[in-house]
């Protein structure tokens, strides 16, 4: 139902959204604000898997617990948390997120429910390595909120450029400005212009594919073709000066 709103509103977008099919947002609510803060600074600037592995290692510090505490995070020595893997600058955001979830500023997940997308982003962008970015992919991911357009995000970015057949990304500030014809299902429209990105990546491996499976058979019958021409014109086939052929050309030509 929402896709064909989207569609309605935005005829070109509506075409991707034709294309892609309907809408699958993964919501994961198991999360407390807190440890969903905690888990995005682990896997900031890093591939799915190597930040699962690092996240792997810091949980592995507490062994009797699904998750640290607060607490515990703010008593583990920063030498202890490095030796998982962390950088020095994501220990210092994660002590951080901690200590302001002891003083309040994180909310609860009932509180965090309670407030608009701008309240939770003006309040958790204070706390040390969390941008907006960070706190949109918590909108939208853990607690599926619907209207949030992450605009300074490469992928939707680009996403847009190849929806909207662009050779240049969109400027925040333009992206911002377009997306507001998409209100109140921006989160949606976000999810579809990733899926742009995907169908060019898969384009592109496809066609890549494709000329990979082409290029011997070609490659096979390009030379068939060369040793005929050269039989029918012994003129066409190069020898080095001095050599038996040479020699051989130069009678077979007179």
């Amino acid at each position: 139902m929402s896709e064909q709103k989207l569609c309605k509103l935005d005829p070109v977008l509506g075409k991707l959204i034709k294309k892609v099919g309907a809408c699958s947002i993964d919501i994961d609510t198991s999360l407390t604000p807190y440890q969903s803060l905690v888990r995005s600074v682990v896997y900031q600037q890093l591939t799915g898997k190597a930040a699962a592995s690092i996240l792997n290692k810091v949980l592995a510090l507490y062994p009797s617990k699904k998750f640290p505490t607060p607490e515990d995070i703010i008593s583990t020595p920063d030498d202890t948390l490095r030796s998982a893997g962390l950088s020095r600058s994501k220990v210092a955001a994660i002590k951080d997120i901690a200590l302001k979830t002891k003083e309040g500023v994180v909310p609860t997940s009932r509180a965090i429910q309670k407030m608009s997308n701008e309240e939770i982003l003006e309040r958790l962008t204070s706390i040390r390595g969390v941008g907006p970015w960070t706190v949109e992919m918590m909108l939208i991911f853990k607690m599926g909120r619907p209207d949030v357009l992450p605009i300074t995000d490469y992928g939707v970015r680009k996403g847009f450029a190849l929806a909207f057949g662009r050779k240049e990304l969109p400027s925040p500030k333009e992206l911002a400005a377009y997306g507001i014809k998409w209100a109140p299902y921006r989160s949606m429209a976000a999810w579809y212009l990733w899926r742009a990105v995907d169908l060019e990546l898969t384009r592109r491996k496809e066609s890549k594919d494709e000329h990979k499976s082409k290029k011997p058979g070609q490659l096979k019958k390009r030379d068939q073709q060369k040793k005929l021409d050269q039989l029918k014109n012994p003129r066409r086939i190069k020898a080095k000066p001095g050599s038996i052929k040479s020699t051989l050309l130069k009678k077979s030509t007179r």
